[in-house]
């Protein structure tokens, strides 16, 4: 009887033999419920591992038809990111990350307490004390994150100001008399490509801090590679 209900509703990897389904325990428990056959939720379970199923999430692993020149813009990437490196100059990789509610809300993750920690209910904008835009810049050499926390609007300015503040307070001490930067960004957002203020903004920098500034952006749909 459960063979028939996951007939149409299974998947499996083809080596390893393992499958899975869509369907929940407590959906299996029902239909065979309704079909006569009073089964809990462990019993269900117990007979899903007997058949090698698993609980699965899913995967970003489809993609629309690539650019033909896509290997050859990540070849690219990938020599300019080395070149900089041999020569000892500062790579970074930079990318604006997911908007933060500041306030009394509820975050995933457990601590050590006593009791639990009471928080609201909703997570409403109109019940936050504030937006936090976050930006965050990784340094390749040296496997040394930095993340600046604003509270304005993800702009070319807020960027750049970013990055300005990972270069006075950690790179031109990491970095002594380099004076060569490569940034890898995503191509879109406060770093787009096309950018008029992203381009004169890091100009700016560059002016500032006598540095001659390189950046290459990722193809779309290419970011989880920066």
């Amino acid at each position: 009887m459960l063979d028939r209900l996951l007939r149409d509703n299974t998947a499996g990897h083809p080596i390893t033999g393992i499958k899975w389904t869509r369907k929940t325990l407590r959906q299996l428990s029902r239909e065979l419920l309704r079909k006569g056959l009073r089964v809990g939720r462990n019993t269900v379970r117990r007979l899903l591992k007997a058949q090698r199923y698993a609980l699965r999430a899913n995967r970003k692993r489809l993609t629309h038809e690539q650019h033909p020149d896509r290997d050859r813009q990540m070849q690219y990437i990938a020599r300019r990111r080395r070149a900089f490196q041999k020569a000892g100059n500062p790579v970074i990789s930079v990318d604006a990350k997911k908007r933060e509610l500041v306030g009394n809300f509820k975050n995933a993750g457990r601590t050590w307490r006593q009791r639990p920690r009471d928080v609201l209910e909703t997570d409403f904008r109109s019940e936050a004390q504030g937006v936090a835009l976050l930006y965050g810049i990784y340094d390749t050499r040296r496997n040394a994150g930095y993340m600046v926390v604003g509270v304005s609007h993800e702009t070319a300015e807020f960027a750049v100001a970013a990055i300005r503040s990972w270069w006075l307070e950690v790179g031109r001490q990491a970095y002594p008399g380099q004076q060569h930067l490569l940034i890898q960004a995503d191509d879109g957002g406060s770093n787009d490509s096309r950018s008029w203020l992203w381009k004169a903004c890091l100009q700016d920098l560059a002016d500032e801090c006598q540095l001659t500034i390189t950046v290459t952006h990722f193809p779309a749909g290419a970011s989880k590679w920066n």
